[in-house]
Order: structure tokens, then C-alpha cells, then sequence
């Protein structure tokens, strides 16, 4: 028999469609995203938040609409209230496979991270990956639905951090502040310094630009 639905105590961001899925009989209900698809350094990386919908952080929304400090603060709630599994995929991996792949893939990993095992999964985007479990895909879910902005929250904090220190290690190229995107002070960098190690070599500012270094 199908739990009875109780409205959690903090509405948040979207969780109509948490709610409309555990009526449909889901018990364990992920939401997923990624975040460094368009980098040309460092890793790409996931996250899979399942939300105690009785418990939910206060003003969960998409990632990019919220100031550092207020992503640090829910990444911290999020962790504290919600099941949560983390993945990545290297650079070297994103050379090897392509970028959309690897994308997946570490979606897939972060999945198997979790705690828990979901029997439906909201993915961000149009492009899910296979998982064991129902999916629906979402385009601009982590505006719409709770977990998955969860999610890009928990995924752009572990990214940033992981950029910060290779930007301690790599200081020239600025990855603290940039966090490997192609800013131009960034390319001017790879132009004078040449790659790092953790440089994206396959992709095509990189992949152009190594015939003039």
C-alpha cells in the first residue's frame, strides 16, 4: 500500500513533482546534475540528493542564481538533511571518452554514490543518462524541481573547491576565480604558461591553440 502524502514542512523549490512521484508509489526519489561540461581544465562532476521532503533546505534554486556564500550554506543543509552522492570524471577520462560521455558517466557514478537506492531519478537537462531506475529527464530542471537544484548546488560547491586547489597548485591560470572556464585572461595564460596537467587537451581552444604554443 502506497504511503499516505504529507506536505513537508518547507514548500521549497518545485517539489510538486517529488510529491506527484512518491504518488505514483516511488519511495526513494534522486534528483541529478552536473556541473564543468564547458571548462577547459579539471574534472566534470555530479551529484545525486535524495531530499527528506519532510525536511527540506529553505530556498534551494538553481546554482548559478545564488551568491557563493548562500551555496555554502545549503551545500552545509543539504549534506545535513538529505541522502547525497558525489562523483567526478578527470580530465584525462573527458580526453579519452568526449565530453557528453563523461558527462553521463559521472551522472551513472554519482548515482551508485548514494546511500540509498533510488527507484526514480529527475535528471537535469535532455540528455539522461541510462540508470537502474525510472528517469525523467528535465530541461532547466534545477530551476524547477528541489532536488535536482539540490543537487547543482551540492556539484558546483565540490567543483569550485576542487578548482580552488588545483588554482593553489596552478596559480597562473587563475582556476580560483575562473574555475577553468575560457575567460581570456585564462587562454592568455595557456598561451604563455602552456597546459597544465589538468587541462582539457581534446577540447578545441586547447586542441587549436597547442600549434602556436
Amino acid at each position: 500500500m502506497t504511503a499516505p502524502i504529507r506536505t513537508p514542512k518547507t514548500a521549497g523549490l518545485g517539489l510538486q513533482r517529488e510529491l506527484a512521484a512518491r504518488a505514483q508509489g516511488y519511495a526513494c526519489i534522486a534528483g541529478l546534475d552536473e556541473v564543468g561540461r564547458g571548462p577547459l581544465a579539471g574534472p566534470v562532476v555530479s551529484a545525486a540528493v535524495v531530499l527528506d521532503l519532510d525536511n527540506v533546505p529553505q530556498g534551494l534554486a538553481d546554482s548559478k542564481a545564488l551568491t557563493a556564500a548562500r551555496r555554502e550554506a545549503l551545500f552545509g543543509e543539504i549534506l545535513a538533511t538529505s541522502h547525497v552522492g558525489i562523483a567526478s570524471v578527470s580530465h584525462a577520462e573527458i580526453d579519452a571518452i568526449n565530453i557528453r560521455q563523461a558527462s553521463l558517466l559521472a551522472m551513472c557514478r554519482a548515482l551508485a554514490a548514494l546511500p540509498c537506492t533510488p527507484d526514480m531519478a529527475f535528471v537535469d537537462g535532455n540528455d539522461p543518462p541510462r540508470l537502474p531506475c525510472a528517469t525523467e529527464a528535465v530541461v532547466k530542471g534545477d530551476s524547477s524541481i528541489a532536488s535536482i537544484a539540490a543537487a547543482s548546488i551540492v556539484a558546483k560547491v565540490v567543483r569550485d573547491r576542487m578548482m580552488a586547489r588545483l588554482g593553489n597548485a596552478y596559480p597562473a591560470y587563475g582556476f580560483a576565480s575562473n574555475a577553468g572556464y575560457s575567460t581570456k585572461a585564462h587562454l592568455s595564460a595557456v598561451a604563455s604558461e602552456g597546459p597544465c596537467p589538468f587541462h582539457r587537451l581534446s577540447f578545441a581552444p586547447l586542441r587549436q591553440g597547442l600549434l602556436d604554443l
